[in-house]
């Protein structure tokens, strides 16, 4: 489990900082600041084994792991410099950039097929087509927002041709179930704990509407210590290698870390969680993130200055990872 003696979490004094919105930048020189998220395995076997710790122990470099809830929070301790390496979908990546967060995408840790549109289990909805008229939910500016306004599209759609209703996640799952909507973009675990708890029905699904999941870095961080961030990259590397080839032990590391029961982690680890190519961010990557450029502008998610086209052709930094998994 985790390697505690390796490691510390963010003290109530960072933490407090965070939310009162202080800057946590002046980070000690031999302290760096990685998140770890159940969104994303690979960070939950690469805490777990200590290889982090082990590496940058050559450099005399110490590692807290902070915990991120959502994009949401990995973007806020990007933001706030309390994390160096912070992970999101890559939707979310984007919309930082875009709003001001110095941060690229070293890295991709995994490919999930984390949200799909969900109907109860003796729904009548038999395509997205059908979704004419209906209540759906989803979380604004999050990847199941973006797959769900990708998807109207796709049928023909338009937003406005549905009754968009914005909750976060878990109320999502809970207004699907209670019948209060009649279609949800649903987010892994949620919605797998949804499809086995409730008899929820995937109606559309399309691994391409998924923006990758995405480790992100503080710009000034790599530009002051490439090294380091070669050592991280190279240790991710690791982990995400080693979650693709033993699927038992890393569901059974995310069910102890999340509580999820062990039959969601299997289903969303199992049916809906791929590692293709190297983990350097490449054209796949690319056209993912210049697919949602129109429906962040289109939804006005970004700063009224915001130049989104520059946002995503400026968020991939691939050096670092080129370098580091050369070979």
């Amino acid at each position: 489990m985790a390697n505690l003696s390796r490691s510390t979490f963010l003290t109530a004094a960072g933490a407090a900082a965070l939310a009162s919105g202080v800057p946590l930048r002046a980070r000690a020189a031999d302290r760096i600041g990685v998140d770890y998220a159940y969104y994303n395995p690979p960070s939950l076997v690469l805490k777990a084994k200590g290889w982090l710790e082990e590496a940058l122990a050559k450099k005399g470099t110490s590692v807290d792991w902070v915990l991120s809830l959502g994009s949401n929070k990995a973007n806020g301790f990007l933001a706030a410099g309390a994390v160096q390496f912070g992970s999101t979908a890559g939707s979310a990546a984007l919309l930082a950039r875009a709003n001001g967060t110095p941060i690229k995408t070293v890295f991709l840790y995994s490919r999930p097929e984390w949200t799909a549109i969900v109907v109860p289990k003796e729904s009548a909805i038999k395509s997205v087509r059908d979704l004419r008229g209906k209540k759906v939910a989803a979380t604004r500016g999050t990847d199941p927002w973006f797959f769900l306004l990708r998807s109207l599209a796709a049928a023909g759609l338009q937003p406005t041709d549905v009754q968009l209703t914005d909750l976060q996640h878990p109320d999502g799952r809970t207004a699907l179930e209670r019948g209060q909507v009649e279609a949800w973009a649903g987010l892994d675990p949620h919605m797998a704990a949804s499809q086995l708890d409730a008899g929820s029905r995937l109606l559309y699904r399309n691994v391409a509407f998924n923006t990758w999941g995405a480790l992100n870095a503080r710009e000034d961080f790599l530009a002051q210590r490439p090294d380091v961030a070669a050592i991280v990259v190279n240790a991710y590397d690791r982990a995400r290698k080693y979650a693709a080839a033993h699927v038992e032990e890393t569901a059974a590391l995310l069910s102890d870390a999340s509580h999820l029961e062990r039959r969601v982690a299997d289903l969303q680890l199992h049916e809906r969680t791929t590692y293709p190519g190297n983990g350097t961010p490449g054209n796949d990557y690319r056209e993912a993130i210049a697919a949602v450029v129109p429906l962040i502008r289109n939804d006005k998610l970004a700063k009224p200055d915001a130049d989104l086209d520059a946002a995503a052709a400026s968020l991939i930094d691939a050096r670092i990872a080129t370098t580091a998994l050369r070979g």
